[in-house]
């Protein structure tokens, strides 16, 4: 008899679909698995890039889209995108009666989606639970553990964290993190295609990225959305003293998110004698290539922790966003206070890129997250 089981990947933004993709890949594979793909959140925007089209692109079938995302800055409008979210995906939970769902992460949407499946009984598998974090994100990521009933985990740290929290040994997997699969595979493509993807969409003088030149991805730190703009501010300021170009790219969807984005407005109209280019968004692998070449990135993505690790770039991390992640040798973190991001900068820029860590995989965490989800599959 065949063990053919539906299993339903909620895919809510652009670090949860770099964070799954490799994982989908293999998915897609075993013979044993349905895949389903749910869509919402600010995948469906086309202000920050359509993921839904990248995930089409790339050979993926998406079952359904939900319209979730409540515009505005401010956290009430997280807080109702998250029952939106609830509301979307428990209807389409019952229209497509999964066997599996599986949740990524720690944002907002993470969380709907997991209240969704857990009331309607679906055994619920999430991806990087067991982390702390800064924000209200580390309530989000713990929330979810324990409404799931699968974890697979970034590394053994991790596990003994979801372990401590009650879980039971056997629903622990540590698998790494799958957009470290991209990190790996993203040091084969040729920086040609980089420059190329942002000369078609980036707005402001290029940059020459045969030569030095810095990477700034910040987002708002959503218990002070309302210093967003200063923080924003703030961090270009300092990349501009430093008297090297830099790719800015725009924040995430969290409140404060338009503070942000209009001190990258506001900066680079008042010119500042600072070249700086702004991008939308680039495919993972393509952003993942920019950052191994890239001297430095600033700002507080956990992008710098994770896949920087793995391609030892170095990286300046401001506030408290990513408090508590661990950390390879190639970060230095800093507060919102000029001086300190200054003087990270001088430090960062004379270091040179750093050895590579897995702390967060080898880059072959897809496979085993295949792995683990087509063996469940099969003895459901």
């Amino acid at each position: 008899m065949s063990c053919k089981r539906r299993v339903c990947v909620a895919i809510t933004a652009r670090p949860s679909y770099s964070r799954i993709r490799t994982a989908l890949e293999h998915l897609a594979q075993y013979s044993a698995i349905d895949l389903q793909i749910l869509c919402s959140g600010s995948a469906l925007l086309d202000r920050y890039g359509r993921i839904i089209d990248l995930i089409r692109a790339d050979g993926f079938n998406v079952t359904e889209e939900l319209f979730t995302f409540i515009e505005g800055n401010e956290p009430i409008n997280m807080a109702l995108t998250t029952a939106n979210t609830i509301q979307a995906t428990a209807s389409a939970i019952r229209r497509i009666n999964p066997d599996f769902l599986v949740t990524i992460a720690d944002r907002y949407e993470t969380l709907g989606t997991a209240v969704a499946g857990a009331y309607l009984g679906v055994p619920l598998i999430h991806i990087q639970g067991g982390e702390i974090t800064g924000n209200i994100d580390e309530k989000v990521r713990h929330a979810v553990t324990k409404l799931a009933d699968v974890h697979l985990v970034s590394n053994s740290n991790a596990a003994r964290r979801v372990q401590q929290m009650g879980e039971a040994p056997t629903s622990i997997h540590v698998t790494g993190c799958p957009s470290i699969d991209l990190a790996r595979e993203a040091l084969r493509l040729p920086i040609e295609e980089v420059e190329q993807s942002i000369r078609s969409q980036g707005s402001g003088p290029a940059i020459a990225l045969d030569k030095d030149f810095i990477v700034v991805l910040q987002h708002p730190e959503t218990d002070c959305h309302e210093q967003s703009f200063a923080h924003m501010f703030l961090t270009l300021e300092a990349v501009a003293q430093t008297g090297l170009p830099a790719l800015v790219f725009w924040p995430n969807i969290d409140a404060g998110a338009d503070g942000a984005a209009q001190a990258i407005r506001t900066f680079r109209d008042r010119g500042n004698g600072a070249s700086i280019q702004v991008v939308q968004n680039l495919e993972g692998h393509l952003f993942l290539r920019l950052l191994q070449q890239c001297t430095c990135l600033v700002g507080n993505s956990s992008v710098g922790i994770r896949e920087s690790a793995f391609l030892g770039t170095p990286v300046v991390n401001i506030g408290r966003r990513q408090s508590g992640r661990e950390r390879a040798s190639n970060v230095m973190d800093c507060d919102w206070d000029a001086q300190q991001v200054r003087a990270a900068l001088r430090h960062q820029l004379g270091q040179g890129h750093y050895p590579s860590s897995t702390i967060y995989g080898d880059g072959f965490a897809g496979s085993e997250i295949a792995r683990v989800v087509g063996e469940l599959a099969c003895n459901l």
